[in-house]
């Protein structure tokens, strides 16, 4: 087992009662689960997403914690939240990274694999484990 070392899983969501598509505006939430899966507990400090939508239009967002929170996470331990996002088209993609700090000082990045967001199908494929 790795020293430092998140897992995260993702499940996203379309929601139509934030969406307007006649205005191309889709609205989507996504509910992560960041485990601790290394040795030593960390502290997630920092975000950086990349979203896209089907036209091509990218925007990053970065920003300190998660929805106002810095969670330290020991050992087998985990933090889940909800956050969410506007598209201009009814699907596009995230990913990104979080910035974390173990408890020795040691600092890390921990990707965020690509997530699809799609209105057509619900955007609610079931959970999903990145690494």
């Amino acid at each position: 087992m790795p020293k430092y070392q998140f897992s995260v899983e993702v499940e996203p969501q379309y929601l139509p009662d934030q969406s307007e598509p006649g205005s191309e505006m889709y609205g989507f939430s996504y509910t992560i689960t960041v485990h601790n899966t290394g040795e030593v507990p960390a502290q997630l400090i920092s975000r950086h997403w990349i979203i896209n939508d089907a036209k091509g239009h990218t925007e990053e967002v970065r920003g300190l914690g998660v929805v106002g929170q810095q969670p330290l996470l020991k050992p087998g331990e985990a933090f889940q939240y909800t956050s969410g996002c506007r598209l201009r088209t009814a699907n596009g993609t995230m990913h990104g990274s979080y910035f974390c700090v173990a408890a020795d000082g040691e600092r890390f990045e921990v990707e965020i694999p690509l997530f699809v967001l799609d209105a057509t199908t619900g955007g609610n494929a079931g959970p999903r484990v990145l690494h």
